[in-house]
């Protein structure tokens, strides 16, 4: 028998099929990256869709891809304010601390007290930055300032120990604070 089939062979097929394969899957790529793109200008020359799909014939072509190559891209800008759910968010990885405690000086508190403050330090910046205004949230942020003042810089475990109450405490309050205002973080 003269005619053998490509699964008896081994064969495969010719790399033409595989060329044609490979193309269209770049061009459905390019396709779907051109249509998820914003705010694309209307005269600025198409990029090319991959190095590969296909050979550049005349010199105008390439000095225009070069072109549009070298051009810096725009990339999305990050909005100046954060995002209203700011402050919900920094106060739900607050409240999820509630049900935790340590004990000072057992060696169980590294953990704890640094979480809590990490968790108060981000809340207050989320209310410092809300679009409401630190006003808003004068009374919490006037609780963490106390805090904070008390901390200073020193971050140890035997100096967060020292001032457990107070930590526990200004979480506790900043709760109860927004317990009052279910509009800051429902």
């Amino acid at each position: 028998m003269l005619v053998r089939t490509t699964a008896r062979d081994g064969i495969r097929r010719p790399s033409a099929a595989r060329g044609l394969r490979a193309t269209a899957v770049a061009m459905l790529a390019a396709a779907a990256l051109a249509s998820c793109t914003q705010g694309t200008p209307q005269d600025a020359a198409p990029a090319p869709a991959s190095p590969s799909a296909a050979p550049v014939d005349n010199a105008d072509s390439a000095d225009q891809a070069e072109q549009a190559a070298s051009e810096p891209t725009e990339e999305p800008a990050l909005p100046a304010e954060p995002a209203p759910e700011a402050v919900r968010d920094a106060f739900a990885t607050l409240q999820a601390t509630l049900n935790d405690t340590c004990t000072p000086g057992a060696g169980d508190c590294a953990y704890f007290l640094g979480r809590v403050t990490q968790e108060l330090t981000e809340l207050d910046e989320a209310m410092r930055a809300d679009p409401k205004g630190p006003g808003h949230f004068k009374q919490p942020l006037a609780d963490m300032k106390t805090l904070f003042t008390k901390l200073g810089t020193d971050r140890s475990t035997p100096h967060l120990e020292k001032h457990f109450s107070a930590i526990v405490g200004t979480r506790d309050g900043i709760n109860t604070w927004m317990q009052d205002h279910p509009d800051d973080y429902r």
